[in-house]
């Protein structure tokens, strides 16, 4: 198949680069999206079985097809994508109406997951731990902390680590409590190295804790300061493990205590410290970029939860720009619990996050068109919204609710499945389009309202159930206020607003 690629002159050297065998036609524009069938049918390309323009130009080219006699259909938005879509043209059929990126974006990602393990298995690293590795040119590390690990029995324990595992955690974090005794904080690293393969590590600075986490068996400790290290050092050097080093207490800075470590011959990593928002955030930022430029070969400790526990946000884009700035400082842990409600799921989107920013360092642009994103409710090519028609009938609100002579159902989440349930029988599934089939079919419902609305409220389970989020028959899922707080403070001064 001859193929041509057209473009514009800004973004000629890029397609050209990207063409994979290719031609590649330049227009007279300057931005590639200008392009008109006009500009192409003048240019006059012939003998190519496909002509892709840019994805972004919104023109209707059949007459230019018929005037040249080939397929002219949409590429990628972005040039950067190109030969990409190249390499698999015999596995889609592509668009006049859609980007081609579009189409190929399930099987971008699984090449961008692809590109992301190829990358780490070339990468050199400062150190591994049970053959993950740390720091280096390798991708940032996931360290999931199972908080007041000794608080929960060994099942709980195990399921908790189990989830963490399956989140995409490289490593596990057991994070004991002030209170926690020896022998408990030993059991806690049996059960984690019973039930994961990952690397574990104990989280305290109580010398006693941390000698019975050694024990055990831990594989890395956290965190070593001038107060412990006399009791422990010796023995961490001796275990040849990797300690997470910090600052203090007192006035004893970092650097004091790395020397320390480091004399004991303990492999080391630092830990400036990320402080909360408002909280000395951006200082804190400062002095991971400072502790970069005096100490380039000493992997960095990134507390990433720090912040997502302290902020009432939604966490995927706070994790995604909180891993932007770790990369950005050359960081090779990225550390979180999900201790809150709102934190759950952050292990998940730290590491997509550290896939996103190994690949766009790879490419060497921002961390956008990657073919993974951490985009959930918010969406990156909206679809062309339709023109309301000039005639429609209003919606009305008036009415009448009559109870259904098959039954109410009372619909809520259960053990991961969505659940509706009334005296005569209980069905429970994944998808709310099932479920309501099911109810249908076996004449559980007998009013088109009521199978109406049971398929409203099944479908918000089923959202609710995809974001993690909490379900509560017959209430918003998303509280409809939220949105106008922005607008309060546009509409009215800051003081007004406060009262």
């Amino acid at each position: 198949m001859r193929v041509l690629a057209v473009t514009g002159r800004l973004a000629r050297d890029l397609v050209r680069a990207s063409a994979r065998g290719a031609d590649v036609l330049v227009l007279d524009v300057a931005v590639a999206a200008f392009i008109t069938p006009q500009m192409l049918a003048a240019s006059a390309p012939q003998g190519y079985d496909l002509i892709l323009v840019p994805g972004a130009v919104t023109a209707d080219f059949r007459e230019a097809e018929k005037a040249l006699g080939a397929k002219i259909r949409l590429g990628p938005k972005h040039a950067a994508d190109l030969g990409f879509v190249l390499h698999h043209l015999d596995e889609v059929e592509l668009s006049r109406t859609v980007p081609a990126c579009v189409l190929l974006e399930k099987r971008m990602r699984e090449g961008a997951l692809a590109l992301a393990d190829e990358l780490e298995e070339r990468a050199a690293a400062a150190m591994q731990i049970k053959g993950v590795k740390i720091g280096g040119g390798s991708r940032m590390k996931v360290l999931a902390e199972v908080a007041d690990a000794t608080r929960l029995d060994s099942e709980r324990l195990a399921e908790k680590i189990r989830y963490y595992e399956e989140q995409g955690a490289d490593m596990i974090d057991l994070g004991l409590p002030p209170d926690a005794r020896a022998e408990d904080a030993a059991r806690a690293v049996r059960v984690a190295k019973e039930v994961t393969d990952l690397p574990v590590s104990v989280d305290t600075v109580r010398s006693d804790l941390i000698l019975a986490g050694l024990e055990a068996g831990a594989d890395m400790i956290l965190s070593l300061n001038s107060q412990n290290l006399g009791a422990v050092g010796e023995a961490v050097a001796a275990a040849k493990i990797p300690a997470v080093v910090i600052p203090g207490p007192g006035e004893n800075c970092l650097e004091e205590n790395l020397r320390s470590a480091g004399a004991l011959g303990i492999r080391v990593i630092a830990d400036p410290v990320l402080d909360p928002p408002l909280q000395g955030l951006a200082a804190s930022l400062i002095r991971y970029i400072r502790f970069r430029e005096t100490h380039p070969q000493v992997p960095l400790f990134f507390g990433a939860g720090n912040v997502t526990e302290l902020l009432d946000a939604d966490t995927q884009g706070v994790n995604a720009l909180l891993a932007a700035l770790a990369a950005e400082v050359e960081a090779a842990i990225l550390f979180t619990p999900e201790y809150s409600a709102k934190a759950r799921g952050s292990v998940r989107e730290l590491a997509g996050a550290a896939d996103m920013m190994q690949l766009a360092a790879a490419r060497r642009t921002p961390p956008k068109d990657l073919g993974i994103d951490l985009l959930v409710l918010k969406e990156k090519r909206p679809r062309p919204e339709e023109n309301l028609p000039e005639k429609c009938v209003p919606a009305g609100s008036d009415h009448e609710y009559v109870p259904d002579p098959a039954g109410c159902f009372r619909i809520f989440l259960a053990g991961g499945k969505i659940v509706a349930r009334n005296r005569r029988v209980t069905v429970a599934g994944d998808s709310a389009r099932d479920l309501l089939n099911t109810l249908i079919e076996k004449g559980y419902v007998s009013r088109l309202d009521h199978a109406g609305y049971l398929g409203r409220e099944l479908e918000k389970a089923q959202t609710a159930l995809l974001l993690k989020r909490s379900y509560c028959q017959d209430e918003p899922l998303f509280a409809p206020d939220k949105r106008q707080i922005g607008q309060k403070l546009n509409k009215n001064s800051l003081v007004k607003w406060c009262g």
